[in-house]
C-alpha cells in the first residue's frame, strides 16, 4: 500500500475528529510534484536545470504543517497534564465501590487518548520522513531539506513525547492503586 492510502486510513482510523489536525501529505506531495524534477546528463552526472527550480511552496506549506501539528499536539498535551491532575485528585479522595469503578472507566477512557495521541506523533513523524524523502528524490538536494528540517523535527514538541508518556505511566499507577489486591 502507497504510503499515501496507508496515511489516509491511519488518520481515518485514529479519532475523527482528530482528522484535520494531521499532517496534510496529500497536499505536501502535490507541492513537490510541482518542483522541476533534476536532470543528469548522460555521463550520470547533474545538470543544471533549464528552468529554476522553486520549492519554496513545498517549504512554506512543511513549515505550516509543522506549526500546526505541533500547535495540536502541545495543546492536546496541556489539557491532558490538566485532565491527569484533576483524576489523581479525584483517586486520592475516592469513596466507595461505584465511584471507583466510574473513576477507573475514565481513567481507561483517558489513558486510551493519550495513546492515540502518541499514535498520532507517529502517523505524523513518518509522514514527514516520507515527504522529505520523495523531496529529496524529486530533486537531489538532500541536504537542503532535509538538513534544515530533520534537525528542527526532532526538537518538535510532537515528537517529544516523554511527558505523555510519563502521563500515561501514571494512568496505569492510579490504575493498579485502585484495583483490589489479588489472591493467589
Amino acid at each position: 500500500m502507497k504510503h499515501g492510502k496507508k496515511h489516509r486510513a491511519e488518520v481515518a482510523k485514529s479519532l475523527p475528529e482528530w482528522r484535520d489536525e494531521f499532517m496534510s501529505y496529500k497536499a505536501l506531495k502535490r507541492e513537490v510534484k510541482l518542483i522541476n524534477p533534476i536532470r543528469f546528463n548522460s555521463n550520470g552526472k547533474k545538470r543544471s536545470r533549464s528552468w529554476p527550480t522553486d520549492d519554496m511552496g513545498f517549504a512554506l506549506l512543511l513549515a505550516r504543517e509543522l506549526d500546526k501539528i505541533n500547535t495540536f499536539y502541545i495543546d492536546k498535551e496541556e489539557d491532558y497534564i490538566i485532565g491527569f491532575r484533576e483524576l489523581e485528585i479525584r483517586a486520592e479522595n475516592v469513596n466507595g465501590n461505584e465511584e471507583m469503578l466510574e473513576l477507573q472507566k475514565e481513567i481507561l477512557g483517558f489513558h486510551s487518548e493519550m495513546v492515540m495521541l502518541l499514535h498520532y506523533s507517529v502517523i505524523n513523524f513518518a509522514g514527514l520522513m516520507k515527504i522529505v524523502k520523495k523531496h529529496k528524490k524529486r530533486t537531489g538536494a538532500y541536504t537542503s531539506v532535509y538538513s534544515f528540517y530533520m534537525p528542527r523535527v526532532l526538537q518538535q514538541p510532537f515528537f517529544s513525547t516523554d511527558l505523555l508518556y510519563n502521563l500515561i505511566r501514571g494512568c496505569e499507577e492510579i490504575l493498579d492503586r485502585l484495583s483490589p489486591p489479588s489472591h493467589p
